[in-house]
């Protein structure tokens, strides 16, 4: 029954390094524990109990402290969505009701649109405040409204 555990263990931790999880590896020590009974037992609820119990207990220990030192950010900002909450110069009057509007952050020119539906003029600082499709949501920030180029 040992050669069972091992390969169990060994499924385990293959999945352990496919995954960022870091929740199977317990279930791989649990088979190895297991393994280690088989050595010393034949009975095999004995070893299923060590597997279970072993398993749970590891999880249940050390899974919090697995996650004080592995810190995993909720959500990343990626692409598109990265420029949000970002400043930036219109360079087109932007008018939604035309469909018009332009504006420039870090070297890169947007399209974009008036996040309140007003028309916000050329050299105005702005704040991206969304993203909607291709084009960028932006309110004109108030305490420097115009901006020399």
């Amino acid at each position: 029954m040992w050669v069972f555990w091992l390969i169990a263990a060994g499924i385990f931790f293959i999945i352990e390094m496919a995954t960022i999880g870091f929740l199977v590896f317990w279930l791989g020590i649990g088979a190895i524990l297991a393994m280690l009974t088989s050595f010393i037992t034949d009975s095999i609820l004995i070893q299923s109990l060590v597997f279970v119990i072993t398993s749970t207990l590891l999880l249940v220990f050390t899974r919090p402290l697995v996650d004080k030192f592995i810190k995993v950010p909720k959500e990343i900002k990626t692409n598109a969505y990265s420029i949000i909450g970002k400043k930036g110069i219109v360079i087109s009057k932007i008018n939604n009701i035309e469909g018009t509007g332009q504006i420039k952050i870090g070297g890169e020119v947007w399209s974009a649109k008036s996040f309140e539906n007003e028309d916000i003029p050329e050299n105005t600082e702005i704040e991206i405040v969304e993203i909607d499709g291709v084009k960028a949501v932006v309110k004109e920030i108030k305490n420097n409204s115009t901006v020399s180029v």
